[in-house]
């Protein structure tokens, strides 16, 4: 079976809003934390838990400039985690991330999600060739993989999130 007979318009749909809803809790909690607990080097991949929802935001963005023309972001991906330095700032791009994910998302059909994608991959230094569908859904699987390392590393400093399966979050 391939990523396109897979992916639907309905699922992407909803893993966007399942995306925005749970941005909205672990943002929520980061806020009640001071500054200095969110940049904390907390020993993960993007370091500290600023650093991973910074990531998060370019990475969103740079598959949105890929999949819709959204503007790429200046940084590289190993500057990705100094997206905003401030912390308001990074909570108002993420706002706007989500609002504008879940824009495009109600405009795709079937056909939206057929078909191969090429881009050059500053990651892999090279120029790649992938099914559109399948890179849908990668964008949704890394955000539900930095997610739970920015939930892991606000778990360690006390903050909750609340519920974050699937199920639970998107009736």
């Amino acid at each position: 079976m391939t990523a396109a007979a897979m992916i639907t318009a309905d699922w992407v749909r909803m893993m966007a809003d399942y995306n925005a809803e749970m941005n909205r809790r672990l943002y929520a909690a980061a806020a009640r934390l001071t500054e200095a607990e969110r940049r904390h080097d907390r020993g993960a991949f993007w370091r500290s838990i600023h650093g991973t929802l910074s990531h998060l935001v370019w990475a969103d963005r740079i598959w949105m400039a890929r999949f819709a023309g959204w503007p790429r972001p200046e940084q590289s991906i190993a500057e990705s985690v100094a997206m905003a330095e401030a912390f308001a700032d990074l909570t108002a791009a993420r706002v706007t991330v989500d609002a504008d994910l879940a824009l495009w998302a109600a405009t795709l059909d079937t056909a939206a999600l057929a078909g191969d994608l090429q881009w050059f991959s500053g990651a892999a230094g090279r120029k790649l060739t992938a099914q559109r569908a399948l890179l849908v859904s990668h964008m949704f699987n890394h955000q539900t993989h930095h997610r739970g390392q920015a939930h892991a590393m606000l778990t360690a400093a006390g903050a909750s999130t609340g519920d974050t399966d699937l199920f639970l979050v998107v009736g």
